[in-house]
């Protein structure tokens, strides 16, 4: 007794999927008449459209690979990240750029105005020292200080932002609120008195006079992410698995703040250069021999029109520098949002 097997003509649901496949299946309309499969004709669609345009990546990228593309399609940002790495390096091998010792006198050529003579290209001071080699030296210190007092006010912001957010609650009080005590102080009179307290001189001395005010805008920043991250589902799988709080904070909740981190570093850098200018320019900062940008103008503001020279370049360099520190902060800042996915322009 053989046994019937229904057909596809028989059963009705049957029926339906031999219709579904017969319409899944696209006729080519070429002269060949070949037969494309609805996978090799999206293939063949999505080949003739840019990736961005048809929905598909070709590869795998990272969000930091995302910032790399964005931060370089941003030209005022490379080009002032180009300038300023110039400077830096300037900056860094100054015994190989400047022509002179930033001390060495040419009592034949005071007070001189710029000129290719002598290779005094910025002029001599009012001892004979050429002006090029001590800007370039005192470029030199500048950025050092600005760069200690970056890392150490990041440092510091970061580590108290990080512990206010984390913990909260009574922890989060009292840092906030002496984080709070330090934004009331008048800044130029407190770093005037600290100067007279912990002295002067010094380019160490000077960056951490700074960067005991400069750290309460990162931990403010700080705080109100952790505030945020503490509360998403990695932390509380984290906290499940067993990870201590240090491991919490330093693996999975810090890489997630690096970006506004950065960028508010990088505007510490030019805010820093500015004020220890200023220290510098009052007399409470970088104090001779060493040379710094703020006290070069300090040395040639009392001559006014007659040695223009003397505070100009100082000047133009300490504007250069931090207009580049802004294009940059600005690139990083677009670079690093992660709710900007686009690439393209």
């Amino acid at each position: 007794m053989s046994e019937h097997v229904p057909t596809a003509d028989h059963r009705p649901e049957d029926r339906e999927n031999v219709r579904f496949a017969a319409a899944s299946v696209t006729r080519h309309e070429g002269h060949t008449g070949q037969i494309v499969m609805p996978e090799a004709a999206g293939s063949a669609a999505s080949s003739e459209l840019p990736a961005y345009e048809s929905g598909l990546e070709l590869e795998a990228r990272s969000q930091w690979d995302y910032a790399r593309i964005r931060f370089f399609r941003h030209r005022l940002a490379v080009g002032s990240l180009v300038v300023l790495i110039l400077i830096m390096l300037a900056a860094i091998f100054a015994k190989h750029v400047a022509p002179y010792s930033y001390d060495e006198l040419d009592l034949n050529n005071i007070a001189h105005k710029p000129t290719l003579q002598g290779k005094h290209i910025f002029g001599t001071d009012l001892l004979g020292r050429d002006y090029f080699s001590r800007v370039v030296y005192g470029l030199r210190t500048s950025i050092w200080v600005a760069l200690f007092v970056a890392f150490l006010s990041t440092i510091i912001g970061t580590t108290v932002g990080a512990l206010a957010g984390y913990y909260g609650r009574h922890v989060d009080n009292l840092l906030m609120r002496f984080t709070d005590l330090i934004l009331t102080l008048p800044g130029l009179a407190v770093l005037l008195t600290a100067s007279v307290f912990l002295g002067s001189g010094k380019p160490y001395r000077v960056g951490v006079i700074l960067a005991f005010l400069f750290w309460t805008a990162i931990a403010r920043i700080v705080r109100g992410l952790f505030l945020s991250l503490r509360e998403k589902e990695f932390v509380e799988a984290a906290k499940a698995a067993g990870a201590g709080d240090i491991r919490i904070i330093v693996r999975h909740m810090l890489p997630n703040c690096v970006g506004p981190i950065v960028v508010n570093t990088t505007l510490i850098v030019a805010t820093a250069i500015l004020v220890e200018a200023a220290l510098s320019f009052l007399g409470f900062g970088i104090q001779p021999p060493t040379p710094s940008l703020g006290s070069l103008i300090a040395q040639g503001e009392g001559e006014g029109f007659n040695e223009w020279w003397l505070v100009t370049f100082p000047g133009l360099v300490i504007v250069l520098i931090a207009l580049c520190i802004n294009f940059i902060g600005d690139g990083l800042r677009d670079a690093l949002d992660p709710t900007q996915r686009r690439v393209g322009g």
